[in-house]
This record gives structure tokens, C-alpha cells and sequence, in this order.
């Protein structure tokens, strides 16, 4: 069996989960859900990055020990995400014992092949970011008569850092990375960050200083207790410590052997050059392989601007779980944003986009096609009808090659990460079968008496409703679980994704093995949503 392994980023824990945080875990999900019904063996990893010294001040700020204030805030994210019925394989901590073996066997390796050697650091230093800057870098401003400088991505003040650290020889890899860059053109999407790195790489890299004495709260450098490790050093390897490497996590070596190098890394474009200039220097400073590609995501926006607290146009997970369907927060997620590019995330938006979608698209046509074989049919799922007149098969034929089309378009968007493209064909079909259902008008045939006729519109909609069904369960996996029940398709519990890979291989016309004879107990899956009402009440949320 082929294996794909998908990784999101560690969180740092400086903060709440956000939406970044949440959409970057349900595209990763999403994939790899898609992954495991087209018979992949997945591997799907998430979880925390905990060192460093922004956490030392904040756990110091709320007056806790440092591993609780950790603590904290790992149940914060996992209950922020629990709704959503994530199907990670495992939640990575860099606080673990083993992550801890498979850094310093990381670092030992890099360091035995002559890529780290110890020196002196004098630099501005962001907390926040993890990162040092030049001052060319950095913004300036003026308080009193004094120029401070400031972290370009957070408007802090940076720290000036002068102390003795090992260094990391980036400056030889130049070379190394462009090749990697021009060998690979995957390696980095989508091609537009591609060549922003590949022009940060070529403007000439500077060796990292990857250790601090400074902070204690890290993983101590092997063989010099007195320093610990970088923190983004120590982050990046969590994708092959979570995995094996260097312990006896899921059985070690064997495992990390298996699953590395990892088909795709999702990152945002904030952290990108950490994951593609960094992460594979380390990398093959230690004759390791790196990933296969690291995806860049863009931006959710909230009214045209980034998210921030200060402007007020947050969007908070709390209110998501209280006033929407985890399928339609994922849904949006994939159909509004052009995968990797920036986006636009309101709740007008997500409220128009359920009603036009999900409600009067999907959740429509099932409603009517299962009402309409309860009413007809006596519930029973009709067989394909005989004597149909040739207008009524040509009618019938078109909607199967759409669905079949629909198809096709779906899973080549989706193999290229295309999502919204990808979903654009589907709700293709489900329109042709919507059209199809109103052109021939079943409650006028059932009227006429014309009963074959009626029988041969409702088993086409009812198989293409399978087929759609089938195809968004990675997308929709609440909602097609539910429309699957009501199609007559008997689950047992826990194992909807097996049924749907099943279903999936076998997939053809006419084919309705494992929905039974009869429909289940039709209910409207995605209920239309006041869009005014909820907007007043969030509002009350938001002032309480």
C-alpha cells in the first residue's frame, strides 16, 4: 500500500487558536481523509511547539510553572478542535521525551558532519517571531531621543542578544538549496513563493545562530547543558521525532523509514522560509532527505485586512461552534479561498455561502430527491424504470456523464490541491441533477400515472445523490454521514470512512450495494440559516 504522510504545523503556544491555526488542521484533514478513501496508508500529524523564550515570559506573566502554562494552553487548542473530529494520527508535543532524543540525535549528526561549530552572537532578536534580524531589517521608531527597532511582523521591540551560541554553516548550503529548488520545481508551491525563496536564497544566506544560554526553557545542546537549542531547530524536527526518528516512537526506525520523507507539509506563508531554507539545510546537514513539498497557504483576511485584535475583526472559534456546522466552517474553508492565495473570512460570507452551497445546493437536492421516493416510491428505492420513452434515457445519460465528469474534475483538482476548483465541478453536478429533476417534473408524471417514468428520474437522481455523497465525504464527513443513512446505507459505528473507501473503489452506475433496499428517515442536512438573526446575536456575543 502506498503511503502518504501530510503534516500542518506546531502551533506555538503564546496564544489562543485562532482561525489560521484551524484551517491550516482542517485542509491537512481534509487531504488526508481524501488520501485514506483512495487507499493511501496515511499518516497525519499536528501538534505544539512549547520551548522558547516567549514562553518562559508568558508562563512568568501568569505566574505559573512553565510546563503548566504549556499545558494550558495544549488543551486550549484541542478543544478548539475537538468539534471538528480530526483524524490526526498523532499530536506532536516538543515538550516529549522522545521529540527531546530525536532533536539532539538531529543536532549530534549536523554537528558530527562539520555543519555547526560554536561562536559568538551579537544581533536583534524577536521573542515572538523566534527569529533574528538584521537592522536593515527591522522598523525604526523614535521614543524620547532614543531609535528603538522594532520585529517587522509584530511592532514589538527586538532584543539585543550578545552571547556565545553555536552556528549553523546556512551560508554553505546556498548552492545545495538552489539545486534542490531547480531539481524539484514541487518542493516549494505554489510557484509564486517558489521564486520568492529562491530570490531570498540567491541574495546570499548567512550562517543561523542555533543555540542560546540565554534561555533555559529548550532542549539542552548535546555535550553543553549550558545552551539549548534553537526553537525553530528544534520545531522542524518534530516531523520525522513524531514519526520514529532517532526513538522508539511507533516502533522507531521501521516507522520513520516508512512514512519519510513526507509527501506534503502545509505552512503558512509567514513561517515559509523556516520550512524551505532552514528545515531542509538541517536536513541534509545530517544526510537526511528532505520533504517532498511544503505548501504555502495565504492569509484569511477578515473585511479586507488581516486579522487582529486591536482592529476588532477577529473571527472566534467560540462563535463558529456556537452558531455554525463544523461541515460548513470546512466547507467554507475550501471553496472561498483560492488555496494559496490570501482570502476573505466574515460570517456575512460564511452565512451566504451555507444558504447558496450547502442548504439550497446539497442539502436541497437530497431533501427532494428521498422526499420525493418516500412520496412516490413508498420509500423504496426505485429501480431504474423500464419502457422509458428515448427523450427520458438521453435526459438520464447526460446527468451520468455530468456526474461522471464531475468526478473526474473533482479528483484532478484535488490531487493538485485545487480544493475550490475541485468543488466547483461537484456543485457542476449537482446542478445538472437539480435541472434534470425539475425539467422532467416526477410529480407531474406521478399525476399523468406515468410510473416507470416517474421510477427512472428518481433512481437516476438517487445514484447520482450516492455518487456526490461518495465523492464529499472527505470534504463534508458529518453531512455525508447523515445523507448516507438516509439513502438507506447502514454504517456501522466508527467506520464511515471504510464504507466510503469501499464504496469509492466500486464506484459505478447503477451499482447501489450498501444502501439497502429502502431509504432511511429523510431530514434536511443543512437547514437554511437566518443570516440577520444570527448576525444580531453575534453581535450581542461579541458587546457581553
Amino acid at each position: 500500500m502506498t503511503t502518504f504522510y501530510v503534516t500542518t504545523p506546531i502551533y506555538y503556544v503564546n496564544s489562543y487558536p485562532h482561525l489560521g491555526h484551524l484551517y491550516t488542521t482542517l485542509i491537512a484533514d481534509t487531504v488526508a481523509r481524501y488520501k485514506r478513501q483512495r487507499g493511501f496508508d496515511v499518516f497525519f500529524l499536528t501538534g505544539t511547539d512549547e520551548h522558547g523564550i516567549n514562553i518562559e515570559r508568558a508562563a512568568e506573566k501568569a505566574g505559573l510553572p512553565v510546563k503548566q502554562h504549556v499545558d494550558n494552553f495544549v488543551n486550549e487548542f484541542k478543544t478548539a478542535f475537538a468539534p471538528y473530529n480530526l483524524t490526526n494520527n498523532h499530536w506532536v508535543r516538543t515538550t516529549d521525551d522522545y521529540h527531546k532524543r530525536g532533536v539532539r540525535e538531529l543536532w549530534r549528526r549536523a554537528q558530527a558532519n562539520g555543519w555547526i561549530y560554536k561562536g559568538k552572537y551579537e544581533g536583534w532578536y524577536c521573542a515572538n517571531c523566534n527569529e533574528f534580524y538584521l537592522e536593515s531589517e527591522a522598523k525604526t521608531i523614535t521614543e524620547g531621543s532614543a531609535e528603538v527597532l522594532i520585529c517587522p511582523t509584530h511592532d514589538r521591540p527586538l532584543d539585543k542578544v550578545s552571547e556565545e551560541s553555536y552556528f549553523f554553516k546556512l551560508s554553505a548550503f546556498q548552492d545545495r538549496l538552489l539545486e534542490l529548488y531547480e531539481t524539484h520545481p514541487d518542493f516549494i508551491r505554489p510557484e509564486t513563493r517558489r521564486n520568492e525563496v529562491m530570490s531570498f536564497v540567491k541574495g546570499g544566506l548567512n550562517d543561523l545562530s542555533v543555540s542560546r544560554v540565554s534561555v533555559k526553557w529548550g532542549i539542552p545542546v548535546p555535550d553543553d547543558p549550558d545552551h539549548t537549542i534553537y526553537v525553530w531547530f528544534d520545531a522542524v524536527a518534530n516531523y520525522i521525532t513524531a514519526i520514529g526518528f532517532a526513538n522508539d516512537q511507533f516502533g522507531g526506525e521501521a516507522h520513520y523509514r516508512k512514512y519519510w520523507p513526507a509527501n506534503l507539509q502545509f505552512v503558512g506563508k509567514d513561517i515559509l522560509r523556516f520550512h524551505t531554507v532552514y528545515w531542509p539545510a538541517f536536513l541534509l546537514a545530517a544526510g537526511l532527505e528532505p520533504p517532498q513539498t511544503v505548501f504555502s497557504h495565504g492569509m484569511w483576511l477578515s473585511g479586507g485586512r488581516r486579522m487582529s485584535k486591536t482592529l476588532g475583526n477577529v473571527i472566534d472559534l467560540a462563535v463558529l461552534r456556537k452558531y455554525f456546522q463544523t461541515d460548513a466552517v470546512r466547507y467554507f474553508c475550501l471553496r472561498e479561498m483560492v488555496f494559496g492565495q490570501d482570502g476573505d473570512f466574515t460570517y456575512e460570507a460564511l452565512i451566504e455561502r451555507t444558504n447558496a452551497d450547502l442548504a439550497s445546493g446539497l442539502g436541497n437536492l437530497s431533501s427532494r430527491t428521498l422526499t420525493m421516493i418516500k412520496q412516490y416510491c413508498n420509500s423504496e428505492i426505485p429501480s431504474p424504470g423500464t419502457n422509458v420513452n428515448e427523450e427520458l434515457a438521453s435526459r438520464g445519460k447526460e446527468v451520468q456523464i455530468a456526474i461522471a465528469q464531475a468526478r473526474v474534475d473533482f479528483e484532478r483538482e484535488f490531487d493538485n490541491y485545487n480544493f475550490s476548483r475541485g468543488l466547483e465541478a461537484v456543485w457542476s453536478g449537482i446542478a445538472w441533477v437539480d435541472k434534470f429533476i425539475s425539467d422532467l417534473k416526477p410529480w407531474d408524471l406521478y399525476k399523468q400515472g406515468q410510473i416507470e417514468s416517474v421510477k427512472f428520474v428518481l433512481n437516476i437522481a438517487f445514484d447520482a445523490l450516492r455518487h456526490i455523497t461518495i465523492l464529499l465525504a472527505p470534504v463534508l464527513p458529518e453531512a455525508t454521514r447523515q445523507i448516507w443513512r438516509q439513502l438507506g446505507g447502514s454504517i456501522v459505528e466508527g467506520r464511515f470512512e471504510e464504507r466510503m473507501k469501499t464504496q469509492l473503489s466500486s464506484l459505478e452506475w447503477g451499482d447501489s450495494r450498501g444502501t439497502g433496499s429502502t431509504i432511511g428517515e429523510v431530514k434536511p442536512v443543512f437547514p437554511r440559516l437566518d443570516k440577520k438573526k444570527i448576525m444580531e446575536d453575534i453581535k450581542q456575543d461579541e458587546e457581553a
